[in-house]
């Protein structure tokens, strides 16, 4: 039975897995981008938050997971001394991409200071566990008086975006990279 729990540290091999395979397995990125992936949108998280984190369990195993900064300023500062200097390591024009992956977050920090990543792998997908991995933690960061989360995904990602509409999220901002959605927890 597929359920909903808080990250463990034993959830961690089967986070990075997920967080390789969400897009299904064709999309598997090669060895260095599959570490740069987990540096950059993954470990943090894990590593800093494990209690703003949460993963779709089926039967002990993570099969998704939604995975929260709350402070997008602690997070920033953070990430910038331990996760960007290794950005290069994973391959050319790494830090580039890395340091630029939060600016659109960065721009609407005062009003939805959290942001999050979600990923679930394909055969665990439109089963309605995005939507009850969103609710689980805009209801956490309600508690803990955290006013606004947002994300950013591609702009062609039509699920993505029909999904977050769909789930009460204002589009912030769009580019041909991103689209910034936020929503509001608390006044």
């Amino acid at each position: 039975m597929v359920s909903i729990r808080k990250y463990e540290e034993k959830d961690r091999e089967g986070v990075h897995f997920v967080n390789h395979n969400s897009d299904g397995p064709e999309e598997v990125p090669d060895y260095q981008t599959g570490l740069f992936y987990l540096n950059t949108f993954c470990n943090y998280y894990i590593e800093h938050e494990p209690e703003n984190c949460f993963v779709l369990d089926d039967d002990g195993r993570a099969v998704g997971y939604i995975i929260c900064a709350e402070n997008f300023d602690r997070f920033k500062e953070i990430f910038d001394r331990e996760y960007l200097p290794r950005s290069d390591s994973y391959g050319e024009d790494r830090y580039e991409w890395a340091s630029t992956a939060y600016l659109r977050q960065e721009d609407f920090k005062e009003e939805y200071p959290a942001h999050f990543h979600v990923d679930i792998l394909p055969e665990y997908q439109r089963m309605g566990m995005g939507g009850k991995l969103v609710d689980t933690l805009c209801a956490h960061l309600k508690q803990k008086g955290v006013k606004g989360v947002c994300l950013t995904c591609g702009p062609r990602n039509e699920r993505a975006m029909k999904f977050y509409e769909k789930h009460k999220f204002t589009l912030l901002s769009i580019d041909h990279d991103d689209a910034c959605f936020g929503k509001k927890i608390t006044d």
